[in-house]
């Protein structure tokens, strides 16, 4: 009985050995490319539920195997903390594959992506808490293998649970952007993609993690915050509510200028640019010195990056009309001189 056991498991063992090889060989081929979409993604997932297979399989035969106890022993311990690392890794696979199932519906590059954002937000930073979990578990159950070391293990899944220990690491400074991620999570202030005015600097929000915060930046550089700097500080966010955003632009003439031919001028412009979304055109003298008058156009836009090419396209044909039909009105300087009668 034990012999066929013994030749059972080992051809198991042999065959799980060979099954992770095989998952490691087309793994390694679709990181370059031989090995696209769905397949990839099966051999991708594949080798975690792989390496718990041939770790359950060592400890099932590893009794009928004629060793030396104490080896066994130590190869029992090993075999313990392969299965629930395996598992543990197996997890953190599993909430990757519901986060991708949940967001294939949601197209974050939609010009109207509002619920896409908030989406990809709540479901990113809960998949990080998820991880985070996961994590404690899986070190507690290995912690809890060695004799020695388990009242350390038990005491990490004592009744207070790990969320428990999580809000008592919050206490601390570091730790505390924990808080401030589920925080993030919950209200949203900011989503992925939105677009923030933050530290004097306009950009898209790229990626919300637990404990940071990644700006880009117009010009394509990167802002990192740390995740509590959004619920302690005050920012601009242009997308709060929806995408689409108003734009102003300012031109300084003089006061002969014809105010009711720019504004035909300004509809014009707008009528013929791909860039507006057909809402607003509004042109109005908002300011009057005693050198000039202030005229400000404003029009509308389905975004942020769309608004600001507007405004540069009206700002530039509004300057070329008063050059080429009123260029008596652009800002000047009088001076008038009396002649003395004596």
């Amino acid at each position: 009985m034990n012999t066929n056991a013994l030749i059972i498991g080992t051809g198991l063992l042999l065959a799980s050995i060979l099954l992770l090889g095989v998952i490691l060989l087309f793994r390694k081929k679709t990181q370059v490319g031989y090995l696209q979409g769905i397949k990839g993604k099966m051999v991708k997932y594949a080798l975690p539920l792989g390496s718990l297979i041939f770790a359950v399989i060592g400890m099932a035969i590893l009794p009928y195997l004629m060793i030396n106890e104490a080896v066994g022993g130590r190869l029992a311990q090993i075999f313990k903390m392969w299965t629930i690392g395996s598992a543990g890794y197996l997890g953190i696979i599993a909430v990757q594959i519901c986060k991708e199932a949940s967001l294939q519906r949601y197209d974050i590059a939609a010009s109207d992506n509002l619920e896409a954002r908030r989406m990809y937000t709540q479901i990113g930073v809960m998949q990080g808490i998820i991880n985070v979990g996961i994590v404690l578990i899986t070190v507690s159950c290995i912690i809890m293998t060695f004799p020695t070391l388990r009242q350390i293990g038990v005491s990490l899944l004592a009744s207070a649970g790990v969320m428990g220990i999580v809000l008592g690491f919050a206490a601390q400074k570091t730790l505390g952007n924990l808080i401030a991620g589920i925080q993030i999570a919950t209200t949203q202030p900011i989503r992925i993609d939105d677009v923030l005015v933050v530290e004097g600097e306009w950009g898209w929000v790229e990626e919300i993690t637990l404990t940071y915060v990644v700006v880009r930046i117009w010009d394509l550089r990167r802002l990192i915050l740390p995740i509590s700097y959004f619920t302690e500080n005050p920012f601009q966010n242009w997308t709060r509510t929806s995408a689409d955003i108003l734009g102003s632009v300012f031109i300084y003439a003089d006061y002969t200028v014809p105010v009711e031919e720019m504004r035909n001028e300004l509809t014009r412009i707008l009528e013929s640019s791909p860039h507006w979304d057909k809402k607003v055109d509004v042109l109005q003298v908002t300011n009057a010195t005693e050198k000039t008058i202030e005229i400000r156009a404003l029009m509308s836009a389905k975004d942020s990056p769309t608004a600001w090419q507007l405004r540069c396209e009206v700002r530039e044909k509004l300057l070329l009309y008063l050059q080429k039909y009123y260029p008596e009105t652009l800002p000047k300087l009088r001076l008038e001189m009396e002649q003395d009668k004596a």
